[in-house]
């Protein structure tokens, strides 16, 4: 297993307080699960990251993708830089103040030098599929 998906696997269960990213920090998800390509977390909507009638702001689902898939790109182990060049979501249905949201990431195809990659936020019982995003993302090796 190499050392990405082993630091993931570690944190299973845990908040991410222990990121290397401040965003990730700062959103503290806790991890669900983590393979290869793919992570699972679910995060309570909290008041700094609702709009003006409560409900979970679209520029802060864009951001917990756009974070999240970045995370994601490290399960892989490779010592990269991943830029993204492209995020696109599409909202359904909003989640409101104290939620639980639940995050699932995935790689539809990744290449040498561009990875397709995107990311589901559900309610957490996973009834209502709340957005849908997909991100381009450049690899640059270190």
């Amino acid at each position: 297993m190499n050392q990405g998906l082993q630091f993931f696997k570690s944190q299973i269960n845990k908040t991410a307080e222990n990121s290397p990213s401040p965003l990730m920090r700062w959103l503290n998800p806790t991890l669900l699960g983590a393979e290869e390509g793919s992570v699972e977390m679910e995060l309570e909507v909290r008041e700094e990251i609702t709009n003006v009638v409560g409900q979970l702001h679209g520029g802060a689902i864009a951001a917990i993708m756009d974070d999240a898939i970045g995370a994601t790109m490290f399960t892989y182990g490779e010592q990269a830089i991943f830029t993204t060049l492209n995020n696109s979501v599409e909202y359904y249905h909003s989640a409101k103040l104290n939620d639980k949201i639940f995050i699932k990431t995935f790689v539809n195809k990744k290449g040498k030098q561009i990875i397709y990659a995107g990311c589901d936020i559900w309610d957490f019982n996973k009834e209502r599929l709340l957005a849908k995003g997909h991100s381009t993302l450049l690899v640059k090796k270190c």
